[in-house]
């Protein structure tokens, strides 16, 4: 059964669904979309495990008066509220994927393992785009300050959506139309302040200390795809799946195969012996 609270942090009232009992599962939306990205893993995975979805400031139905923030104390009131006092798996897409690294890196005895999907990393190095790609984050930023926010709109599903390696378009139907509705809601979004607690990361990967497994789409920019080898490369025991003919939102273009490699690195991780620790915080709990 889902049910939707609103989770305080700050100034914000964050939106929250909750499915189903066990091992919390928290999902973290990318930057273009919300809460809804998850819906199949929400429904499906939450049948076994209890599975978390909220929506950042900006994003969906989550309520926020402008204030300067952290995207990652925001996280911590999310797992203070769903939680039950016990580390929690983290699933993050994109911008999610660094607020997921970032919990795992300063408050490891809260995470129990991560899943880094197209993930940012703070601190990484900057993105070289090839003659092709970079025409078309130019032509994305023409649009910005146009105020045409369909046009705005349209480019931003070109981009992470079909991908910058793919003809527009390649992804149609209910998958499209979801990306557009949640990046529209984003698009109009009054202001809401700035996330103000950003440390760089890229450095610090190889002081992560949980299950992880990282993924990507061989259509996604060939600079995430990099970063997301790094990661694999970095991350001590990492496991990596590159899934083909997929760009930077695979929860949205293949949601039952990305539902199933979750389901399937959760269970794999339960018997982890693998022992978190960081500056700052005492050793968590063996895994």
């Amino acid at each position: 059964m889902h049910s939707i609270r609103y989770i305080a942090s700050g100034r914000a009232e964050l939106a929250t669904e909750v499915v189903g009992s066990g091992t919390t599962i928290v999902f973290l939306h990318a930057n273009v979309c919300d809460r809804r990205m998850w819906r199949d893993q929400l429904d499906s995975i939450g049948t076994t495990q209890k599975a978390v979805a909220y929506d950042r400031r900006g994003f969906g139905e989550t309520r926020a008066e402008p204030e300067d923030f952290s995207a990652l104390a925001d996280l911590m009131a999310v797992l203070d509220a769903t939680a039950d006092g016990k580390p929690a798996v983290l699933v993050g897409c994109s911008l999610g994927g660094r607020i997921a690294l970032d919990a795992a890196l300063r408050h490891p005895s809260r995470v129990r393992a991560l899943v880094l999907i197209a993930p940012n990393v703070t601190g990484a190095p900057d993105a070289i785009y090839p003659p092709g790609i970079e025409k078309l984050m130019t032509q994305s930023k023409d649009a910005e300050p146009s105020g045409d926010l369909e046009r705005l709109n349209a480019m931003k599903a070109r981009l992470w959506l079909d991908g910058p390696l793919a003809p527009e378009g390649r992804v149609a139907g209910p998958a499209r139309d979801l990306l557009l509705e949640m990046n529209g809601i984003a698009l109009r979004s009054p202001p809401f302040g700035a996330d103000v607690d950003v440390p760089p990361l890229f450095h610090r990967l190889s002081e992560v200390a949980v299950p992880t497994l990282v993924m990507w789409g061989d259509l996604d920019f060939p600079h995430v795809q990099e970063r997301c080898r790094h990661i694999a490369a970095t991350v001590p025991g990492t496991e990596s799946y590159e899934m083909q003919g997929v760009a930077h939102l695979p929860s949205l273009e293949r949601p039952a195969e990305v539902t199933a490699l979750v389901a399937g690195f959760v269970a794999r991780s339960a018997g982890s012996g693998r022992r978190r620790t960081s500056l700052g915080e005492e050793p968590g709990q063996v895994l």
